[in-house]
C-alpha cells in the first residue's frame, strides 16, 4: 500500500488477512514499511528495502501465529471442540466404536 500525501516520502504497509472457514471471525495484521531512502545507491537502496521488508514479514508472521494459537486455545477449552478434535485425529481411519 502506498500513499504520498502532499508530495512527502511514500508510505508502506504489510497486511495480512485470515479468514475461518470454521465460523471464527476474520482478523487483518498491518504493519508500517518505510520507503526506501532516496539517498543511498539504487542497489543498496533494493537490499536495505528487502531486508526491511523481510523484517516486516516475520513481525506479520509472529502475530498471526499468536492470534491463531490464542484461537487454537480458546477453541480447545470448548467441550464440543474437544470431540471435533478426537474426530480429526481419526479423519480417514475406520474407527471401532464402543458398546
Amino acid at each position: 500500500m502506498s500513499n504520498q500525501p502532499n508530495g512527502s516520502q511514500p508510505t508502506y504497509a504489510l497486511s495480512a488477512t485470515y479468514t475461518s472457514t470454521s465460523g471464527n471471525p476474520p482478523f487483518t495484521i498491518t504493519t508500517p514499511l518505510d520507503a526506501p531512502s532516496s539517498t543511498l545507491p539504487a542497489v543498496q537502496r533494493k537490499s536495505d528495502y528487502l531486508q526491511r521488508l523481510r523484517s516486516s514479514i516475520l513481525t506479520v508472521q509472529d502475530q498471526v501465529n499468536k492470534e491463531l494459537t490464542t484461537r487454537m486455545e480458546r477453541d480447545n477449552a470448548n467441550p464440543a471442540a474437544a470431540m471435533d478434535s478426537k474426530d480429526e485425529e481419526n479423519y480417514g481411519e475406520e474407527v471401532q466404536e464402543e458398546d
